[in-house]
């Protein structure tokens, strides 16, 4: 699998040491948006590139990694992107299987909104925080050996047709969802095989490790 991340100008929410271990077994290509290279730095890893009008990167930080030999590719502050979508723009057509996003939360309600619709914008973006994953769903999903596990749907598009939930502790049958019903809000998986099934529309899914 082809996996790529991007660490984002927010903040490593929760156990560093949680970010670490998810890299180390899921091991991808790094991309930074100008200060996410800061968190970047604080985990001791070494990105590919940053990139960004480099307003918010540390200059020890900037410095070190030049020296590292790391691409750096600045931008004029006046664009029509954040950091953050000029590179998932780049990465969106070089075959990734995964885009984990890091740091994505913890800034301004603003910028952390406008992050979260980049789920619904883009495809094989996954917005990981210590124990929670936020990814889109648009076509039925199984979830395998995943019992006891708290998760969340919730409408990403104007409305969700047909919605079948099999193997939750609350499952639903035939339900049409409407963007802004809360009816999907905090689920639990029972069995070592749940389903989530659908005939149209966009799912905000959010899981809890």
């Amino acid at each position: 699998m082809k996996i790529a991340y991007i660490f984002f100008n927010g903040k490593l929410l929760g156990d560093t040491n949680y970010y670490r271990k998810f890299y180390t077994e899921n091991k991808g290509d790094i991309f930074c948006a100008d200060g996410g290279a800061n968190l970047c730095y604080e985990l001791n890893l070494i990105p590919l590139e940053i990139w960004g009008d480099l307003d918010s990167i540390n200059k020890d930080i900037l410095e070190y990694y030049t020296e590292k030999s790391v691409i750096i590719k600045k931008f004029n502050k006046d664009k029509d992107f954040t950091d953050s979508e000029l590179i998932i723009n780049y990465l969106k057509d070089k075959n990734y299987n995964k885009i984990y996003c890091v740091g994505a939360f913890g800034g301004d309600i603003d910028h952390e909104l406008t992050n979260i619709n980049l789920i619904y914008k883009y495809e094989n973006l996954y917005f990981i925080k210590e124990n929670e994953m936020l990814f889109k769903i648009e076509k039925d999903l199984e979830f395998k050996n995943s019992k006891n596990t708290k998760i969340s749907f919730i409408p990403f598009s104007k409305e969700i047709i047909n919605l079948k939930l099999q193997g939750f502790k609350y499952n639903v049958e035939n339900v049409n969802l409407k963007k802004g019903d809360s009816l999907c809000m905090s689920n639990v998986i029972i069995s070592d095989l749940a389903k989530i099934s659908f005939d149209s529309g966009t799912i905000l899914c959010v899981i809890k490790s």
